[in-house]
């Protein structure tokens, strides 16, 4: 039970760290341009990930994300019984996370957005935010599975290694959906802001789940002893 309570309190301090640099501090969609900007909230995403996999990563290893344990899962490196109970406390973390935002921006004036900084895509542009999702969730998910792979894997850097990852892919992919390449993120987040958000809520769950599922299969072929 403590690993699946480690991998509800690290999703929630993602989303609220994470999500909640874009709703105060953010100027990514449209907060105000005195904010930390685009760097600034992507960092706030790699450095909450950098701070989970040092505090609960001996617990349960740090998955946070449902498309990570999904790839895990598929690996063969965790039991479907886990994977799927994994991926239930991450969800009710997000929910956590996004009510304490939510909470938060309901209780007094700020200088930011007063949406809980969910993901979303412009009008026309459900293909590119696709694509864009399910890339960069293989890319992240793939850097997950190398950098902590039994043989093969960075050791104690590997939750650097994660962490300076998912900022790099903030940077990218915050101008086309406010990234996500993780449902529960997402989930949390859009139960609160309804709406546009929890229309557009499917493509944020399928396209990263399809990126992590690509991701283990290229590193059972990257990883393998076989040339």
């Amino acid at each position: 039970m403590k690993k699946y309570l480690a991998e509800m309190v690290g999703t929630m301090v993602l989303v609220l760290m994470g999500c909640g640099s874009a709703v105060f501090a953010g100027n990514a969609a449209g907060a105000v341009s005195a904010g930390v900007g685009t760097i600034g909230v992507a960092l706030a995403f790699g450095l909450s990930v950098v701070a989970m996999a040092y505090t609960i990563g001996s617990i349960s290893g740090c998955h946070i994300n449902p498309a990570i344990t999904l790839g895990v899962w598929l690996s063969g490196r965790m039991s479907g019984k886990d994977a799927i109970m994994y991926m239930v406390f991450q969800v009710i973390g997000a929910i956590i996370g996004s009510a304490v935002l939510f909470a938060l921006v309901s209780a007094g004036t700020h200088n930011g957005p007063t949406e809980t900084g969910s993901n979303s895509f412009a009008d026309g542009c459900m293909l590119q935010a696709f694509v864009a999702e399910l890339v960069f969730t293989f890319i992240f998910v793939l850097v997950v599975l190398g950098t902590t792979d039994s043989k093969k894997g960075a050791g104690n850097l590997a939750g650097l290694a994660i962490g300076l990852t998912l900022v790099l892919i903030h940077i990218v992919c915050i101008p086309i959906t406010g990234t996500s390449v993780n449902p529960a993120r997402s989930i949390g987040p859009a139960i609160f802001e309804g709406g546009r958000a929890l229309s557009q809520l499917w493509l944020f769950i399928v396209a990263p789940l399809a990126g992590g599922a690509a991701a283990a299969l290229a590193w059972k072929c990257l990883g393998s002893e076989r040339n």
